[in-house]
């Protein structure tokens, strides 16, 4: 106990002498400018390799002018993930990973069929606008006795949303390429 108390009286006075030495800090280190001319991300703030943390956003590696085909915040085809939201928008959204190209949509009871409602999940597969690259996921339940109760759907439905959501893709490719 005694060695205890000896170490804690030599460390105590080391803790505060070094709370004490402070700096003053200057005002032309808040500039704005500080860090702003560096890529976020990288060591050394040049386009020499490492990047730590961050996504690249220089504009190196990017095949087809597609934003979701570059390094940027998309990790899914940008129209595709664009269409998908669209397409779905009648429905409340749940959740939705950008990076994962997953979309969940919450409960939705049309007003003409109080008894039934719908959720969908819709899955971008890719960072190319492909066919195949969205797939789309239809659940229906029905209120009987007071209690919902998982019914069949038709998978024509879930067919009739994936090419709702390819039409309004290509519409949106459309669109921006004409820009």
């Amino acid at each position: 106990m005694r060695k205890l108390l000896a170490a804690s009286a030599l460390l105590l006075p080391i803790a505060l002498v070094a709370c004490g030495q402070g700096r003053i800090v200057e005002n032309s280190e808040y500039r704005d400018d500080s860090g702003r001319n560096r890529v976020q991300g990288r060591l050394s703030g040049n386009q020499d390799g490492l990047l730590i943390l961050g996504t690249d956003r220089s504009g190196r590696g990017r095949n087809d002018g597609n934003p979701g085909d570059s390094g940027g915040a998309l990790g899914v085809n940008a129209y595709l993930w664009r269409a998908t939201l669209d397409t779905l928008s009648f429905m409340p959204l749940s959740s939705a990973d950008p990076f994962g190209g997953v979309i969940i949509t919450d409960w939705y009871a049309p007003p003409a069929a109080p008894g039934e409602r719908f959720r969908a999940t819709a899955y971008i597969l890719g960072r190319q606008l492909r066919s195949d690259g969205v797939r789309v996921s239809v659940f229906r339940q029905e209120l009987r006795g007071g209690v919902w109760v998982d019914a069949p759907i038709a998978q024509a439905t879930a067919t009739d949303l994936e090419d709702k959501v390819l039409a309004r893709a290509r519409e949106l490719r459309s669109a921006s390429a004409s820009l």
